[in-house]
């Protein structure tokens, strides 16, 4: 069973960052949105293999996807992907220095924060193991959106 600080964690983790997006802006959400969904599956497939992996541990007893790794890909992911693109898209070096800032907190800061208030904690990965796991999907998530520009589906302009 989730414990009740858990359910309330994975209310936050999802809605909070979802809010932000109100202020990305229709035009920013439509240019960004299919990069963020690519790097959602890629996140959900990256979780499972870290999970099969133990590369990190929940402290709840349910060791269940939905309740622990699918919050962190639905929640922060998307919308820190599309902030990302937003204020850095168009300058390559920007993008892995704000990806490189927001990948740093995470895997230094908020990963030992979980782990205090017993959320999760890392298990076979250091944090600078951890940093590299969520680092190099900014080059995924660039070269997506790249992608997506060159194709331009929706007319939509930088």
């Amino acid at each position: 069973m989730i414990s009740k600080r858990h359910f309330v964690f994975n209310i936050c983790m999802i809605v909070i960052p979802w809010l932000s997006v109100l202020f990305l802006g229709k035009r920013n959400m439509k240019r960004f949105s299919i990069a963020g969904f690519v790097i959602i599956i890629f996140e959900i497939i990256n979780h499972k293999f870290g999970q099969k992996r133990k590369w990190w541990i929940f402290y709840d007893k349910r060791k269940s996807f939905l309740t622990n790794e699918l919050p962190f890909s639905i929640g922060p992911y998307m919308p820190l992907s599309m902030w990302l693109l937003k204020l850095s898209y168009g300058n390559f070096k920007k993008f892995l220095v704000l990806n490189a800032i927001a990948d740093g907190l995470f895997a230094f800061l908020f990963i030992n924060l979980f782990k205090k208030i017993k959320i999760v904690g890392l298990n076979k990965l250091n944090n600078f193991q951890f940093f590299l796991y969520l680092y190099y999907k900014a080059f995924l998530l660039y070269g997506v959106q790249y992608w997506v520009e060159k194709r331009n589906p929706f007319g939509v302009r930088g």
